[in-house]
């Protein structure tokens, strides 16, 4: 038997054969082809993992610019499209685009105005649209045809993205040169993978934002509420002692009548009367009916500081503004935002310092000492003084415009003197309150006591009637209260006051052994602050003998 070739049937074949090989190359390439492309998405995948993950928030948008050229140039079309919704009207808005040459960008186009179907279509359910040509949508949705008509084009592609079974972003891309370009089940299932890559990168990026803002907010409250508690620190002691106005006079009630008026408007206040009347505690009252009482009223004496200081008090210092200020401290104004800042003994500023502060006041502006940044503030201003400014309008002393910037509403506080019904009920106020502190009850009064109190003058006021009934519980044994006062005078016989008040002050500096700070010192027993005493011994004349 003869044995047949090898390559007989090749011999037999060769048209078959070369048709088969040609079929085997183009299905060879045909496959290099796709497994290129693959391999392109694949990369551009990983790329946009890595780069959406450590992207901040602020970069996200830019990347996302980014992402939509690279599936536009990777998958041949002419534009692609990033849709959310607009959180003010609710609607799909296009909030970025890419398109090539001489394509015209949809950016910020609302696609509920021009598309209104494939809008309503895209976001009811988790499957992508695709359309060959405009035409092929439905007959109601000639709206969408005509307009993807004018803007060119022929066919496209709307893939929704869902999160927790509501649409939240859509991918649009569009061919704007050829109809029936290749939507294939594998390039959808690509894009739908890039899209969810970008969709979850908004959704980071709003709650980045969202997280941001909140801290920005917590710390913004956490600031301002350690500038209060540092003011705070220095005024609490004598907010604690008195919160509230005592006083059964009709002067008290008028003060209290006119503190309602005023404490529901935003009105400047100016509040007069003499060394310790409580023009504070007014001050405070106003601020605790107003809109503001939320906040921590700040409270700056201009007495109490020297004129170098007070400025920087007020407007706050850079570190190094000036020899000594060795660290950055925000000022009272800078605090007071939001809130009342109190001004007491407004006289005392120079009159430097009083044109800075009608800026303050007409434009809410100010810079700190040492810096050349304007800071903005939103307070309101109540003052206060012992002084007759008019007076010292007249001697030009005090800004006649700063005078009525500040005077909108007036409030007088008389002298406890001329309130003789108030004087037994802020007695017996303040031993209710030394009872509480010191664990003493009082029952009674002795009767000489209560004649000494009704009679006496009482040049320190309110601050001096309470110092007096304080040392009274110190000395006192029995719950019958003995009070001895420095001098008692007749107010009917008071025909010079002021000479009255120096050489009561006299009287009681004497005998303390000129001792005017400190404990059982002259300023505790008048009830005022050391700085206020030696303003007052100053305009009295009253110097320690050599």
């Amino acid at each position: 038997m003869t044995k047949e070739p090898i390559n007989s049937e090749l011999e037999q074949k060769p048209d078959q054969l070369k048709r088969q090989r040609t079929e085997l190359v183009q299905v060879d390439a045909k496959s290099m082809v796709m497994c290129e492309e693959c391999i392109k998405f694949e990369k551009l995948l990983f790329e946009l993992i890595i780069s959406f993950v450590n992207a901040p928030a602020e970069q996200i948008d830019q990347k996302v610019e980014q992402t939509l050229q690279q599936i536009g140039v990777l998958s041949g079309l002419d534009r692609t499209d990033f849709a959310q919704f607009n959180k003010e009207n609710g609607k799909l808005q296009i909030t970025h685009s890419w398109t090539a040459k001489g394509v015209v960008s949809m950016r910020d186009m609302f696609v509920d105005d021009g598309f209104p179907l494939l809008s309503r279509l895209v976001t009811s359910k988790d499957e992508a649209i695709l359309f060959e040509n405009p035409h092929d949508l439905p007959e109601e949705s000639s709206t969408d045809s005509q307009s993807l008509e004018k803007i060119g084009v022929k066919s496209g592609m709307m893939i929704p993205y869902f999160f927790q079974d509501k649409c939240v972003c859509v991918v649009c891309l569009g061919t704007h040169a050829s109809f029936n370009p290749n939507w294939s089940e594998r390039l959808v299932q690509r894009l739908k993978l890039i899209g969810e890559i970008i969709s979850n990168a908004m959704i980071r990026k709003e709650t980045d934002l969202f997280l941001q803002n909140s801290l920005f907010k917590i710390k913004a409250l956490e600031k301002q509420l350690k500038k209060e508690n540092i003011s705070l620190k220095k005024e609490i002691e004598s907010i604690q002692l008195n919160t509230e106005i005592i006083g059964e006079s009709d002067a008290t009630r008028k003060v209290l009548k006119k503190i309602r008026q005023v404490g529901k408007t935003e009105s400047s206040v100016l509040i007069t009367g003499e060394t310790g009347v409580g023009k504070g505690l007014v001050a405070m009252a106003i601020h605790k009916n107003s809109s503001r009482k939320q906040r921590a009223m700040i409270t700056v004496s201009c007495a109490a500081l020297p004129s170098s200081l007070v400025e920087g008090e007020l407007f706050g210092r850079e570190k190094g503004a000036y020899t000594g200020a060795l660290t950055k401290q925000a000022g009272r104004f800078e605090i007071a935002d939001g809130s009342t800042i109190f001004l007491d003994e407004i006289g005392e500023l120079s009159m430097e310092l009083q044109v800075k502060l009608l800026r303050v006041l007409e434009e809410g502006e100010f810079e700190r000492l040492g810096s050349s940044k304007t800071l903005h503030t939103n307070m309101r201003v109540v003052t206060a003084t012992n002084q007759d400014l008019v007076k010292k309008i007249k001697e030009g002393k005090f800004r006649q415009d700063l005078y009525y910037r500040l005077n909108v509403f007036p409030i007088h506080m008389s002298p406890l003197r001329q309130r003789q019904d108030d004087i037994m009920a802020l007695t017996w106020f303040f031993i209710q309150k030394f009872s509480e502190s010191m664990g003493r009850q009082i029952d009674t009064i002795a009767k000489d006591s209560i004649d000494a109190i009704m009679n006496y003058s009482w040049p320190g006021n309110v601050r001096e009637l309470r110092n007096v009934i304080e040392r009274a519980f110190i000395v006192g044994t029995d719950r019958n209260l003995q009070v001895t006062l420095a001098n008692t005078v007749d107010p009917e016989s008071l025909l010079d006051l002021k000479t009255h008040e120096r050489e009561h002050i006299l009287k009681v500096i004497n005998s303390s052994n000129w001792r005017i700070r400190g404990h059982k010192g002259a300023a505790e027993i008048l009830g005022l602050k050391p700085t206020t005493l030696y303003s007052r011994m100053k305009k009295l004349g009253i110097k320690r003998p050599k």
